[in-house]
Parts: C-alpha cells; sequence; structure tokens
C-alpha cells in the first residue's frame, strides 16, 4: 500500500467547497475508496473522485461529482 501527499475536495457550507491540502493517501484493492490521513483530522476512507494526488489549479474548482454521490464510507 502507497502513501502519496493528496489535496481532499470538501463541500463546505455557505462559501461553497475547497480544495484542502495536507493530507496522505492511500489505497487497498480490498476495500473501496481512498483512505485519507492528517494530524488534525479523523482517518476515513472517502471515493476516489473527492482526492487529487497533483495540486489542482483552482482551489474552488470542484470535481466532477457523481449523481448522488457517496462522500464517506463508513
Amino acid at each position: 500500500m502507497e502513501k502519496k501527499k493528496a489535496w481532499v475536495w470538501f463541500k463546505g457550507g455557505l462559501n461553497g467547497g475547497s480544495w484542502v491540502s495536507g493530507f496522505i493517501a492511500s489505497n487497498d484493492d480490498l476495500q473501496p475508496g481512498v483512505l485519507i490521513e492528517k494530524a488534525d483530522f479523523v482517518s476515513c476512507r472517502v471515493p476516489e473522485w473527492r482526492v487529487s494526488f497533483d495540486q489542482p489549479e483552482h482551489k474552488k474548482k470542484s470535481p466532477e461529482i457523481p449523481n448522488n454521490p457517496t462522500w464517506k464510507y463508513i
């Protein structure tokens, strides 16, 4: 399981969503999504569409969000 630096999309509130840096992301083929970790954040699994391994060009531009999206895996 390789760990990489990643940006994660958060949907936000009234100000809209944004990409947040400082996460370490890893993926194993046994569970869905990507495990995201950060010292001041509770580790969890999120869908791949919420994670970028490259710095986004625009921090407020959302990724392509699927219809009826899953935001977090339990």
